[in-house]
């Protein structure tokens, strides 16, 4: 079976059903929605790695995720969902095993979210993926515009947050990929919604900040404007700062990397065709012109040179793959760069790399080290590319000088 065809399809099927299905009260569960989670479920798959009919199964239950998600009438949409899978599945002669396996991916997104498999995981992950994201409050506002609407009832502040803080204290991420990654910014989400339902709280309800017993709830507000809640957010802003620094600083290095690689190729390709020329045309008839044949071989010598120099500035080297626990241990390894561990095994890299998550000196470290190295990479190849762009600019204006001297002398 073609799962790369066959997926292709269902996207199309997919799109086809949206634009036949269109509801304008669906602000949330839509079209939009549904080409976000299947991005994230193909950035998760490539990252475990899947095979053709795991990535088919989860990007296939992520497409059909919200199709049963139609008017006011939408509990236990997921087993609609799941059952309109089915069928479409059924009329491109799906395998059964291969069918169920997606409806047991749809349905374990339900609100007891029970997956048992890594697909299953990563689709549940990929469902609630905006909660642990920058536009968690955007994505908020349009569920509660679509409930509001939907339910034909208005939803007041404090109810919803209530809803929503408890919704994200009882939420969890299921694969270690979305731990890592969004754990953190779903917690500081977590805290924004509780101070601003405290905040809106006293609000509605004055008399409660002059009420001593309120501490809970008066405490987290006064402790907003402390000197320590100061210094707090100004070491959540200098983390933040930090990561931007290495993230620009690491694309940067990649772009002007290409750059040197694109230089050195056009070098090469230069001077192939020169030496092509000359060799077949001034070589091929030295006989005849033989009082060329001292700037020829400039030329070629020119030519051969440069080329030396671009090829070594692409040349990559290669190390070992390897490092040690000593390494790890004291934290000298930079396990950012895929020659420290290429081969090695995914279990031993996996144990570095947990090490290294936990202990933020040892990731910092080798944020440092990985961008110290590719400028010292960046380095050599621009060293190397200026040695051979002037080679190349001296010698083709003594190689032009030479066969200028040598036509008048033959005169």
């Amino acid at each position: 079976m073609n799962y790369q065809e066959l997926l292709q399809k269902i996207e199309e099927q997919v799109t086809v059903f949206y634009r036949d299905h269109s509801d304008a009260n669906l602000f949330f569960h839509n079209q939009v929605l549904t080409k976000e989670v299947v991005g994230t479920v193909k950035r998760i798959a490539d990252h475990y790695h899947l095979d053709e009919r795991s990535n088919f199964i989860v990007c296939t239950a992520a497409s059909f995720l919200y199709t049963g998600f139609q008017g006011s009438n939408n509990k236990m949409y997921e087993l609609k969902s799941a059952e309109m899978a089915e069928m479409f599945l059924k009329l491109k002669e799906t395998d059964q095993e291969t069918i169920v396996e997606i409806k047991k991916c749809i349905l374990s997104t339900g609100e007891t979210q029970t997956p048992e498999t890594l697909l299953e995981k990563i689709l549940c992950d990929a469902d609630s993926y905006y909660m642990g994201t920058n536009s968690f409050r955007d994505k908020l506002k349009l569920l509660k515009k679509e409930k509001e609407v939907l339910g034909s009832v208005k939803i007041d502040g404090i109810t919803w947050r209530t809803t929503v803080i408890d919704l994200l204290k009882s939420h969890q991420y299921y694969t270690d990929f979305c731990q890592l990654l969004l754990d953190k910014t779903k917690q500081e989400n977590l805290k924004t919604m509780q101070n601003r339902h405290e905040e809106k709280t006293l609000k509605a309800n004055p008399e409660e900040k002059a009420d001593p017993l309120q501490s809970s709830t008066v405490t987290v507000i006064r402790t907003k404007t402390t000197p320590e809640a100061i210094e707090k957010k100004k070491k959540i802003k200098a983390v933040r700062g930090s990561e931007t620094m290495f993230r620009i600083s690491s694309s940067n290095n990649v772009r002007i990397s290409v750059m040197a690689d694109n230089k050195a190729h056009i070098m090469i390709s230069v001077n192939s065709i020169i030496l092509s020329v000359t060799l077949g045309l001034v070589v091929k008839n030295l006989n005849e012109y033989g009082y060329l044949l001292l700037p020829a071989l400039v030329l070629l010598v020119v030519c051969v040179t440069t080329m030396i120099y671009a090829v070594l500035a692409t040349r990559p080297k290669v190390l070992k793959g390897r490092f040690t626990r000593d390494q790890l241990e004291r934290k000298s390894v930079n396990l950012l760069f895929f020659g420290s561990f290429y081969n090695m095994t995914f279990e031993e890299y996996e144990e570095g790399i947990q090490a290294m998550m936990n202990d933020q000196q040892f990731l910092y470290t080798s944020l440092t080290k990985d961008i110290y190295w590719q400028g010292r990479v960046l380095g050599r190849k621009y060293r190397l590319l200026n040695i051979s762009y002037s080679v190349f600019m001296f010698g083709i204006i003594l190689s032009v000088i030479a066969f200028t001297i040598a036509a008048v002398l033959h005169k």
